[in-house]
């Protein structure tokens, strides 16, 4: 076998090759997002909060969009997948917890570090165990419509909710209220609870709902600039009270499937209890002595 010379033209192609453009658009709305996870760190330091808050939410936008881009234009790869986790535990591990420590955690010394450094961890955490089941095998098909533990980008967006109340004018909470809300959001991502992700939702709109549905969307993005504390501080609460819901219906999957497993084995042991059974027979007994038979 002639090894290439890679000097040459027809050696460079064969080691080089030219990657789509459409591989690349998700990558680079994924490192937007990450841009703007570092950017709401700089204005943390700075004060900006509200600032540093928006470029969370940003993020968290940027971070729901860059997939569904992918998979529409067929630009999926293992690249882009693991810079997106990568993303995710930046955007919405470390930084929101950073922001959290030096809008209030700070005051309560190494205690407050602790808590914004347990919820960076728990961030990482929830992101390697769902990198580590994709492929599970074992997984029941109901189970794909739900996720394991509060997700991370809904993990950050919640755990921003003391940050919300106090923009809209109410009292800052204690510091030591802030740090046992942090470290209980931290627990909900890690935990098994089964959050609802709507994933296996089909989003096809009928043609008569185009519309409504095109004012709809402009009418809550009008909202959120309007009004964007409100907005977020009522989603979080809701998205709070939904988590129960949530296992609930995940709770009547299982049993529903729990039953449906019980019932084809019932089946199947009368089946083969039947099939054994010897069937009566018409002729009388022989009475003679074995050795006859």
């Amino acid at each position: 076998m002639v090894p290439l010379d890679y000097k040459t033209p027809e050696g460079r192609r064969r080691r080089f090759r030219p990657i789509p453009v459409r591989m690349l658009v998700p990558n680079v709305i994924t490192l937007l997002a990450i841009c703007a996870g570092l950017t709401a760190i700089r204005l943390a330091i700075e004060g900006k909060m509200e600032w540093a808050v928006a470029a969370i939410v940003f993020a968290a936008v940027l971070d729901g969009i860059d997939g569904r881009v992918a998979r529409m234009i067929k630009g999926q790869s293992k690249f882009g997948a693991e810079l997106d986790s990568l993303a995710d535990f930046v955007n919405f591990g470390v930084v929101p917890g950073l922001v959290l420590y030096f809008w209030q955690l700070q005051e309560l010394g190494n205690g407050g570090w602790i808590a914004a450094m347990v919820f960076a961890i728990s961030g990482g955490l929830r992101l390697a165990r769902f990198n580590a089941s994709i492929d599970d095998p074992n997984k029941p098909a109901y189970a794909a419509n739900y996720f394991t533990g509060v997700p991370a980008p809904a993990g950050a967006v919640t755990a921003l909710l003391p940050i919300y109340l106090a923009f809209l004018g109410v009292a800052k909470p204690p510091a030591t209220l802030t740090a046992a809300y942090t470290l209980l959001i931290a627990f909900l991502m890690v935990s098994r609870l089964p959050v609802f992700s709507g994933k296996t939702v089909r989003m096809r709109v009928p043609p008569e709902m185009v519309l409504p549905v095109f004012v709809s969307v402009i009418f809550f993005i009008a909202l959120l600039i309007g009004y964007p504390w409100h907005i977020l501080s009522i989603g979080t609460v809701l998205y709070l009270a939904s988590l129960p819901l949530g296992w609930k219906s995940y709770k009547n999957h299982e049993r529903a499937a729990a039953a449906a497993g019980a019932a084809p084995a019932t089946e199947a042991t009368a089946e083969s209890a039947q099939t054994f059974t010897a069937p009566a027979s018409d002729t009388p007994p022989d009475d003679r002595p074995e050795r006859l038979h």
